[in-house]
């Protein structure tokens, strides 16, 4: 099954590429090859990886390089700053690589990015990784109070030890998320890949399982391997199955849900946030 996407183009799209590339500044949305990449960056959404390229797990779905973890850029704050300054967003989305190799992952780095863009007055998004599921180091991102805090349960259970790096859990991603809810009114989101050989009686465990942990915004996409090193897709699912899928999380209770096969954590950000009627503290 081929799943097609327009071509990137829009005025503004061709203004921030344009300007990136002047400048040598890159965001996830190009080094992921986003198929949404056009339709978020017109919408003024952009999402940005912090904490270096190489990532200390080694999760059998993602194409992240892994090898010798290098210092933080201290000046990466202001980096990041100001890329989101000069592309005009009105949404930005924040994720990073995992550091277990720090003391404390990389909390106090990833709060000092959100802190910076607080300046900006603009709607913040942040896709953690789970920190070890250490409340202290997960309290640093909440303190910093952005918008949306996300956190990507990925597979059902049955499937996690397969699709995940051991060091992550699913019971692990769940109580990241309850611990959040848990500490504040910050809105939470999680999403989950098709296409590995879960069934929708799974899957619709796991919509039960993060509704639990408090979590109002779900996505859910179709898994694209990457690479031959990653797992091989199972099923390509039918636009059926995605709208089945929806309509089974609206029931639940979840206040926004994009489901459909091109569908990434970030995409329709801005609009989940203005269509789950959220709003600011």
């Amino acid at each position: 099954m081929n799943y097609k996407v327009k071509l990137p183009s829009g005025e503004r799209y061709t203004f921030i590429k344009s300007t990136l590339s002047a400048r040598n500044l890159y965001t996830v949305c190009e080094e992921a090859h986003c198929p949404n990449i056009a339709e978020c960056w017109e919408s003024g959404t952009a999402t940005f990886m912090i904490m270096g390229s190489n990532c200390s797990r080694g999760c059998r779905f993602c194409a992240v390089t892994h090898g010798r973890m290098l210092p933080l850029d201290p000046m990466e704050p202001e980096k990041v700053y100001e890329s989101v300054k000069m592309m005009n967003l009105d949404y930005v989305v924040i994720t990073s690589v995992d550091r277990d190799d720090l003391p404390d992952k990389g909390s106090s780095h990833f709060a000092a990015v959100i802190r910076r863009l607080k300046d900006l007055k603009i709607k913040i998004e942040v896709l953690i990784p789970d920190f070890s599921g250490v409340h202290k180091f997960i309290d640093k991102i909440i303190d910093e109070r952005p918008d949306v805090i996300a956190h990507n349960i990925e597979t059902v259970r049955r499937l996690t030890k397969t699709v995940r790096d051991p060091r992550a859990g699913y019971d692990q991603s769940l109580n990241v998320l309850r611990y959040v809810k848990s500490r504040s009114n910050i809105i939470t989101k999680s999403s989950i890949m098709l296409g590995l050989g879960e069934t929708d009686d799974e899957v619709i465990e796991t919509l039960h399982d993060l509704h639990d942990a408090g979590v109002d915004i779900v996505t859910i996409g179709q898994y694209l391997r990457p690479t031959k090193k990653q797992l091989e897709v199972k099923e390509y699912s039918p636009m059926e199955r995605f709208k089945n899928l929806e309509e089974s999380a609206y029931s639940i209770g979840f206040s926004f849900v994009a489901s459909g096969p091109l569908v990434r954590t970030s995409y329709r950000a801005a609009e989940a946030f203005v269509k789950g009627g959220f709003k600011n503290d």
